[in-house]
């Protein structure tokens, strides 16, 4: 029963952080004259124009990936761990079970708050972009 609650746990708590951890930051723009002139709605275009060349020319970031790597690597460690524990006190099993599910909690997490960040050279290539038609950026949010 107890396997079954921190299962039920972990995916409720999946649940929530997808849900908060969606959104992926997105390049904050100088108001310099181009951008007073264009307006900010034809700048978020822009912006969404560029992040669009960058992902066409190979320049995306599987965030699934990095998240699933980040849960299952999280919860092996766990698992050993866990089984570890529970030898020393009996119940290896349940030990690498319970230590799993945390694991693999806390590797969920940590992977959905770094899927947020876009790759360095993501990010270098939506600047240029974005560079190229007169905008400045300062920084990501």
């Amino acid at each position: 029963m107890e396997l079954k609650r921190t299962a039920t746990v972990l995916v409720l708590t999946a649940g929530l952080a997808l849900l908060a951890g969606c959104a992926s930051k997105r390049p904050v723009l100088y108001p310099n004259p181009k951008l007073e002139r264009t307006g900010s709605r034809q700048a978020q275009q822009d912006v969404d124009a560029c992040i669009e060349l960058a992902n066409a020319h190979g320049h995306r970031v599987n965030a699934g990936a990095q998240v699933a790597q980040s849960t299952v690597t999280a919860g092996a460690i766990g698992g050993a761990a866990g089984a570890a524990g529970g030898a020393v006190l009996g119940r290896p099993g349940r030990g690498a079970a319970t230590g799993a599910a945390a694991g693999g909690a806390a590797g969920l997490m940590r992977g959905l708050f770094r899927s947020r960040e876009p790759a360095p050279i993501h990010k270098r290539f939506v600047v240029t972009c974005l560079s190229d038609k007169g905008y400045r950026i300062i920084g990501w949010d």
